[in-house]
C-alpha cells in the first residue's frame, strides 16, 4: 500500500533553493489544503482551493526575505507531494493552510519551483522591508505588499534548478 501523497506549498528564498539538491528543502511549516481551510472556503473548488495555500506561502516568503537581507529579492514557492505521514496537521483555526514539516523537502518530491520573475524585484523588495507592518494592521504597508502580489510566480520544473539559481541570483 503506498501512503497518500499531499501538495505542500513551502515558502523559501533563492539561497534556500541553492541547498534543495544537496539538503533538501528545510522549513517547519508550509502551506496546503487543510480541513479548515476547506471549512472556511467551502464554496471553493480544490483549484481555488490551492491557490489560496500558494498565495499564502508567497506572502510567507516575503517574511522570510525580510529576515535574509542578503537574499535576491525575488519570493519563491516550492510546491512538493510528500507522504501524509510526513505533513503535520493544521492548527484548526478555521481557514489556517498552514501545515507541519517534519523533516527537509527532498528534491525528488518537488513537483515544480515558482519564482519572482525580474520585473517583480522592486516590488518584492518594498514589501519585504514592510510585510510585518503590514500583517499587523498597516493599510499603507499593506499596499506595498499587495503590489508585490499583483506579481505572478513564473514556474519552472525542478529539472530547470541550476538555471534558475544562475538567472536569480
Amino acid at each position: 500500500m503506498t501512503d497518500e501523497l499531499v501538495r505542500v506549498y513551502v515558502p523559501a528564498t533563492v539561497p534556500m533553493l541553492a541547498r534543495l539538491r544537496e539538503h533538501g528543502l528545510t522549513a517547519a511549516e508550509a502551506h496546503a489544503v487543510t480541513p479548515a481551510l476547506r471549512e472556511w472556503y467551502a464554496e471553493g473548488d480544490e483549484e481555488e482551493l490551492e491557490y489560496v495555500a500558494f498565495t499564502r506561502a508567497a506572502q510567507d516568503a516575503l517574511q522570510l526575505l525580510r529576515a535574509d537581507s542578503a537574499a535576491p529579492r525575488r519570493r519563491v514557492v516550492v510546491s512538493a507531494d510528500l507522504p501524509a505521514a510526513v505533513v503535520g496537521r493544521s492548527d484548526g483555526e478555521l481557514g489556517s493552510s498552514i501545515v507541519g514539516l517534519s523533516g527537509p523537502v527532498p528534491v525528488g518530491a518537488v513537483a515544480a519551483i515558482h519564482l519572482d520573475g525580474a520585473d517583480a524585484v522592486e516590488d518584492v523588495a518594498a514589501a519585504a522591508e514592510v510585510v510585518t507592518e503590514a500583517l499587523a494592521g498597516d493599510p499603507d504597508a499593506q499596499f506595498t505588499v499587495d503590489s508585490a502580489e499583483d506579481h505572478e510566480l513564473e514556474w519552472y520544473d525542478v529539472t530547470e534548478l541550476d538555471v534558475l539559481l544562475r538567472a536569480a541570483s
